[in-house]
């Protein structure tokens, strides 16, 4: 398995302190998530179908027209290889590793590509594989750009694929409403901006062939009860939506400015996380797990990426190590 975010236990594990006692910094998500409420009995008794209601409200909330609920994202990034023939794919990097390994383990023949190297010049693939905005770079595209390499890979039958799951906090620059296009797939979560990735609830938008040919592959009750209901409750919350967009610009803003303020000027991110290349990256990262604080290391290039504080004294403690790493 491949490293990822919040794997608080093993931290813990490994540097002698309780998992309780940690500052999780690491996964990028909403450290103030959508409030679920007390949810009715029958979605824990009652075998989950379409019809609840929860398909109406992401349709409404992402304002597109055919989508499939899924158990997360992830579930999605490893089915999605066996719906195509053998393919040259390009994935962008650096990049959410599952997206690569995915297609890799399926057996196509896979590259990584930059921004920069996209932009020079689209690559001689079948699939191309976005994450917009960027994870952990936080890169952005223009509609433009995006549906531009859709039509060159349409032509050649192949598809552009969109992960935008952190891209909430700015639903202007999805591409939802076009997703009904032919060989363009758009994947949204709830784990990121409702801060609730513990129910695996994500979207595939597509056109219906697609999305058929998927949900056969995933089998009946893909999505567990509660999580369709939690999902449909905070979709529908705009109001929420609203104030927490508000929160997180300001946040991120305060973010930038806390580490800018340390020496570690990011060198990208988005309202959920701020990115940071350095050569000591490695180091740095030890010196705050040591200090319970765990943040999200990148060999490649060498950087690290900061979540948010869930309050005032996260953000205390947060400044507090950081005048102390950089002190050593």
């Amino acid at each position: 398995m491949l490293e990822h975010g919040g794997r608080l236990r093993l931290a813990a594990e490994r540097y002698g302190s309780v998992a309780g006692d940690w500052l999780d910094l690491s996964t990028g998500l909403n450290p103030q998530g959508y409030p679920v409420p007390l949810l009715p009995p029958h979605c824990w008794a009652r075998l989950p179908e379409a019809g609840d209601g929860l398909e109406a409200a992401a349709r409404d909330y992402y304002g597109c027209g055919p989508l499939l609920p899924v158990a997360g994202t992830q579930a999605a990034i490893q089915l999605l290889p066996r719906l195509r023939p053998l393919s040259r794919v390009a994935v962008m990097s650096p990049g959410y590793r599952e997206h690569f390994e995915s297609w890799r383990r399926a057996g196509h023949i896979v590259q990584g590509v930059s921004v920069a190297q996209l932009r020079r010049q689209l690559p001689d693939c079948q699939v191309l594989v976005l994450m917009h905005p960027g994870n952990p770079d936080g890169a952005r595209f223009s509609r433009n750009e995006l549906l531009g390499w859709h039509r060159v890979l349409a032509a050649r039958g192949g598809w552009l694929v969109v992960d935008e799951a952190f891209i909430d906090a700015t639903p202007d620059a999805s591409l939802a409403d076009a997703a009904a296009l032919p060989g363009l797939i758009v994947l949204r979560s709830v784990g990121k901006f409702f801060g609730l990735a513990g129910i695996r609830v994500g979207f595939v938008l597509a056109e219906p062939q697609l999305l058929a040919d998927l949900q056969e592959l995933m089998g009946p009750w893909a999505v567990a009860g509660p999580g369709r209901e939690a999902a449909r409750k905070a979709l529908g919350d705009r109001d929420w939506q609203a104030r927490t967009r508000e929160r997180l610009a300001l946040d991120s803003a305060r973010l930038q400015r806390l580490l800018a303020g340390q020496g570690l000027q990011p060198a990208g991110g988005s309202v959920l996380f701020q990115w940071v290349q350095h050569p000591n990256a490695a180091a740095i990262h030890d010196r705050l797990a040591r200090r319970a604080i765990l943040i999200r290391l990148f060999d490649e290039p060498a950087s690290l990426r900061f979540g948010l504080p869930p309050d005032e004294a996260g953000w205390t403690r947060l400044e507090a190590a950081l005048k102390e790493v950089q002190a050593c």
